[in-house]
């Protein structure tokens, strides 16, 4: 009965999080904001939703190791398994704003997660220094969005690439409102329905919620990424996987452990504090393969699934 709970809650969190970015997507259309924009923002957002809603309940919940390892986790199977995954379908290509920018603020902000975990806590001072962080990057991101498009407008050029996963329907107001709170309400309902059946099950079957949020929880609530850069690569919409991804991990780390630990000061462990610097390690990886021929191959995504694999054996044992 737990495990369908957990299942159910799953359920609840990934639709609640596509119910959100539609109706929200849609309302921001209508008072004409730029579809760039409502990806670089809302969409961004809506797919990170699940690991916010789980995040911050476990912190509500004094499950301090389940909402710091749900983010470590999602981070590191962002990068080993989704990249993993979609480099091996096909060949992605880095653009070159990803190289100079996002993908080294990606490395800045996770060593800035080591950083404020050193000490073994993230106290609410940080979480709000990770909070102005974030606000930055987003006005930075919005900055840089409405430039692009007006330099694409002057020029006469269409924008080159589709932020968004699937396109949004033209519905009345009323049913966009509608939507947008049925998600908000599914993904609170989902994040406590997660948090409280994988409790259950680390306690009944003797495994930390560590070991829980970093496998089964970071699972669950990363699907929605997984879903999104693998269904993008088979398009063909190949730079999407990977802005997905960078901007997703961006997104765990300082909006969702920021707002987390601004709510309620979090304990780290020992265990989290390594399995920290095995994601900063990981993200310096993935940056040195990007630079190298500003793609990802094949075999690097072979790469960095074994990677995976081998830290879950290792994380298991432990």
């Amino acid at each position: 009965m737990t495990f369908l709970i957990l299942i159910l809650g799953f359920v609840f969190l990934i639709k609640g999080a596509d119910l959100f970015v539609e109706g929200a997507a849609s309302i921001a259309r209508k008072f004409n904001v730029p579809s760039m924009i409502i990806g670089l923002t809302i969409v961004a957002m809506g797919t990170s939703a699940p690991e916010a809603a789980v995040s911050i309940t476990s912190s509500l919940a004094g499950q301090n190791d389940m909402s710091v390892a749900n983010i470590v986790g999602s981070n590191f199977f962002n990068i080993l398994i989704v990249l993993g995954v979609s480099s091996i379908i096909a060949k992605l290509p880095v653009e070159k704003n990803t190289l100079k920018k996002d993908s080294p603020f990606l490395i800045i902000v996770s060593a800035m997660l080591l950083f404020f975990a050193i000490d073994f806590n993230i106290s609410r001072i940080e979480g709000i220094l990770f909070l102005v962080v974030f606000t930055y990057f987003l006005i930075s991101t919005i900055k840089s969005a409405k430039k692009s498009t007006s330099e694409e407008q002057v020029s006469g050029g269409e924008t080159a690439v589709a932020i968004e996963a699937t396109p949004v329907k033209e519905v009345p107001m009323a049913t966009t409102i509608i939507l947008s709170i049925v998600g908000i309400v599914g993904i609170v309902l989902g994040g406590d329905m997660v948090v409280k059946s994988a409790t259950t099950i680390a306690t009944s079957f003797g495994m930390s919620p560590n070991l829980v949020g970093l496998t089964i929880v970071a699972v669950g609530t990363s699907l929605p990424e997984f879903v999104t850069s693998v269904i993008a690569t088979k398009k063909g919409e190949t730079e999407i996987a990977i802005g997905n991804v960078i901007g997703s991990n961006i997104f765990n780390i300082l909006l969702i452990l920021g707002l987390a630990s601004t709510i309620s000061p979090i304990t780290i462990s020992a265990f989290a504090i390594f399995d920290i610097i095995f994601m900063l390690a990981i993200t310096i990886l993935l940056h040195i393969f990007m630079r190298r021929d500003r793609s990802l191959v094949k075999s690097e995504g072979i790469i960095l699934i074994v990677l995976y694999v081998l830290y879950m054996a290792y994380t298991i044992m432990r």
